[in-house]
């Protein structure tokens, strides 16, 4: 049989443990290949995991749900997908018997989604489904012979029910519609990147805190480990030479007990297993035994490559050198484990909790991240996209910007024409446009400045509170989520965030500056919109952005000014921040988020990087917070906001001076 080659492979669950090895050493190995990764990042995905990808022009990264079937049709049409590796799943047993409906909706509904859109579109060649040793069950314990592929499928917990249940849907496609499907049930795998829920990174870890290892039962349950290079080198071979039809155990003919693997390792730290072994109680339904025949795999040519003593001890390095790359997972580390699997991070339920964390991109390079938009496809006519926007502030700033963005994205939208302040008109806007998404880009932040609020604070209130809170109830009321734009401008430098300490606001700090009255109506309608969980609260500050033409531009402003002020402050540079909304809109966040970039800048330091890009003969001149207070009528916030929470969401977010290089002054550069 001829080898196969793919042109255009989609693989799913690429940024977890397994994948993300086997995505890197194809986009290593094969540069004619286009790699498309579909993952929505859950817990025990981590975008780092493919950082050896990124920047290869083959890579293409998009962060979705394999149980959205409008994402999947148009990933396969526009990407023009022959080939998908599925790898997508949920796979913790323990978590299994905790959050079994979750397993089923992932690993049964998610592959009966991509199944149905390879039969719709027609034009896969190719389906290699990932499944487990665990589907075939326990393996008597004096068996010499493991399972071979034909053998009965008798799972034990609702971790590898769901996998076997998702492969009779894969054996259906592949019987009923002639889908060119290939399935394979692997052994344990290990190595670096691997979310410690799992048995060696877990005692790994632990060993290097000084904590016992907790072994479920007695230790005696034997299982078989891989090392994951071997098993992406297996999947290189079996994308390649597998036969259509067939299944593949992926296994190693070396076993060994949990308590073995215990011991070796306090082994290599050097540490007294006597001490530091502590026996838990066990698990539900511990299977004793998993031993797989993996003969069939090996006539391909593949085989073992890696002894455990190496592969254990890169292992061991590698947590080492990354002792935080999965940030808090104290939960994990629990001998009995909860993982609360919710898009969008990572939720421990157990004795301990851990934070609230999660990896996102938001690379705008189309060639790094694709966001479903409407766009020409193959099929020769437009695609529809699945969001409207229905976005108020057509006259400001933001409003008419996040306008512009939605035109350059292909995503429908239309500026509502009902004031904030009048429910009617806000519900004819709802039911004329039917959106998705609502923008909140409306408000009154005072002409020329806040100074103008000081004397209008009843249109202030009713524009910034009563009309924020009118919309925020009308969207709860249709399960329409709100991006509310508001302001950071509601805390000052104080004795616990001094300035140039480094110790910025979080999104849980309480507001405390009440120096102007713009600044007291946002803080007031934020802490009550805490009581709408379909609102998302972007806190904006001193916003910049690559027109210096703009009055509102903080670098406008501050460069037509006789004398400024010289404080650090967090600031937004809006052509960087602005498609950052309309991701977090997509991806449904909500709460509070410091909308700023990381760290802070001064006035001074924005106007030196104003003489040296744009204008080298430009000079200004300082005056005190005093002297300013002469000629202002409301003092101004001066802050750092701690932009740590966006960051983890958007890893490729830019600090505040490296924004402002790439998206203003390199922009505006005059030579």
């Amino acid at each position: 049989m001829a080898n196969y080659k793919p042109k255009n492979i989609l693989i799913t669950g690429a940024a977890g443990f397994i994948a993300s090895h086997v995505c890197n050493r194809l986009i290593r190995n094969y540069p004619d290949y286009k790699i498309v990764v579909l993952d929505k990042l859950d817990y025990c995905s981590n975008l780092k995991n493919l950082l050896p990808s990124k920047s290869s022009p083959n890579f293409k990264f998009v962060k979705g749900d394999i149980g959205s079937a409008d994402l999947v049709n148009f990933l396969l049409i526009t990407e023009s997908i022959d080939t998908i590796m599925h790898f997508a799943a949920q796979t913790h047993v323990d978590n299994s018997f905790g959050n079994s409906f979750e397993f089923t909706k992932n690993n049964i509904y998610g592959t009966h989604v991509l199944l149905e859109a390879c039969k719709v579109t027609g034009q896969i060649t190719r389906f290699i489904h990932v499944s487990t040793d665990e589907v075939y069950g326990e393996t008597d314990e004096d068996a010499v012979v493991g399972n071979h592929e034909a053998s009965q499928l008798l799972p034990t917990n609702p971790y590898s029910a769901t996998k076997a249940g998702a492969e009779m849907l894969v054996m259906a496609y592949g019987r009923s519609y002639g889908l060119p499907v290939i399935t394979t049930r692997g052994n344990n795998v290990y190595g670096p990147n691997q979310f410690p829920e799992k048995l060696i990174p877990k005692f790994i870890l632990l060993a290097m805190q000084g904590k016992p290892l907790p072994i479920h039962g007695d230790g005696s349950n034997v299982r078989s480990y891989l090392y994951c290079e071997d098993v992406a080198e297996a999947f290189e071979v079996i994308l390649h030479k597998g036969e259509v039809g067939h299944v593949y155990n992926i296994g190693t003919k070396r076993e060994r007990r949990v308590i073995d693997v215990a011991q070796d390792i306090c082994k290599i730290f050097s540490r007294d297993t006597e001490t530091s072994i502590k026996f838990v109680e066990n698990r539900p339904f511990n299977d004793q035994r998993y031993f797989l025949d993996d003969e069939k795999l090996k006539i391909l040519g593949w085989s073992e490559r890696t002894i455990w003593e190496e592969g254990l001890k890169k292992t061991m390095d590698w947590y080492i050198k990354n002792p935080d790359w999965w940030g808090d997972v104290t939960g994990a580390l629990l001998p009995h484990p909860r993982m609360l699997m919710m898009p969008g991070g990572r939720h421990f339920d157990g004795s301990e909790d851990g934070k609230s964390v999660s990896y996102a991109s938001s690379n705008t390079n189309q060639n790094r991240m694709v966001i479903p938009v409407a766009k020409t496809g193959n099929v020769g006519s437009p695609r529809k996209s699945s969001f409207k926007f229905l976005i108020y502030g057509r006259t400001g700033w933001i409003g008419g910007v996040l306008g512009q963005l939605c035109d350059k994205q292909g995503i429908p939208y239309e500026y509502g024409k009902g004031r904030l302040e009048d429910r009617s008109s806000l519900l004819a806007d709802i039911q004329n446009v039917k959106p998705t998404h609502v923008f909140n880009a409306a408000g009154v932040t005072g002409r020329p400045n806040v100074d103008w609020c000081e004397s209008h604070k009843t249109e202030t209130i009713r524009t910034n509170v009563s009309g924020t809170l009118t919309l925020a109830d009308i969207c709860r009321d249709h399960n329409l989520l709100m991006m509310n734009f508001a302001t950071g401008c509601i805390f000052e430098y104080d004795a616990a965030h001094p300035e140039g300490s480094g110790i910025g606001y979080t999104e849980d700090d309480k507001p405390n500056f009440i120096g102007s009255f713009y600044s007291k109506t946002k803080a007031m309608v934020e802490e009550l919109l805490k009581e709408y969980d379909n609102v998302c609260t972007l806190r904006v500050r001193m916003p910049i952005s690559s027109d210096l033409n703009n009055p509102r531009n903080f670098i406008t402003k501050i460069s037509r000014y006789n004398k400024v002020v010289n404080i650090p402050n967090s600031m937004t540079v809006l052509d960087e921040l602005l498609p950052i909304s309309i991701e977090m809109a997509k991806r449904n966040l909500r709460g509070i988020w410091n909308f700023t970039n990381p760290g802070v800048v001064s006035h001074n330091e924005i106007l030196e990087m104003y003489k040296s890009y744009i204008d080298p003969n430009f000079k200004w001149a300082n005056f005190t917070l005093e002297e300013q207070a002469k000629v202002i009528i409301a003092p101004r916030s001066n802050n750092e906001m701690d932009a740590s929470k966006l960051k983890k969401e958007f890893p490729e977010l830019l600090s505040i001076k490296e924004s402002l290089v790439k998206y203003v002054f390199e922009h505006n550069k005059k030579t």
